[in-house]
């Protein structure tokens, strides 16, 4: 599945994201919530050209409260900007795809 942010969950979230030696997005969403909607096609469209350059992947909160929990996403969508296992942006809410774009190649 080239270019296609990766589902993630509680039990495989440590060995995708935190062991990665690429940096990661993670997008915090849930079926109900309609800026999840919005920004969905975004981080596709990230998901596609940072192929092979970062991990992008969504968590839903509904089925993944645990590390919803440990990480304090209090509103979705969240977006977690993850490098060598810590957190090291955050964005809350709808966000456009340059921002989001530039702030991952910040840590590339």
């Amino acid at each position: 599945m080239a270019g296609k942010a990766i589902a993630i969950t509680d039990a495989d979230f440590e060995d995708t994201i935190l062991k990665s030696d690429k940096p990661a997005l993670i997008d915090f969403w849930a079926v109900w919530c309609g800026p999840c909607r919005a920004v969905a096609p975004i981080v596709e469209e990230i998901a596609d050209e940072y192929e092979g350059k970062a991990v992008i992947a969504k968590l839903d909160v509904d089925s993944n409260r645990e590390t919803a929990v440990k990480y304090g996403i209090q509103a979705i969508p969240t977006l977690l900007l993850i490098k060598d296992g810590e957190v090291v942006d955050r964005i809350v809410g709808a966000v456009d795809k340059q921002n989001l774009a530039s702030r991952l190649d910040g840590l590339l």
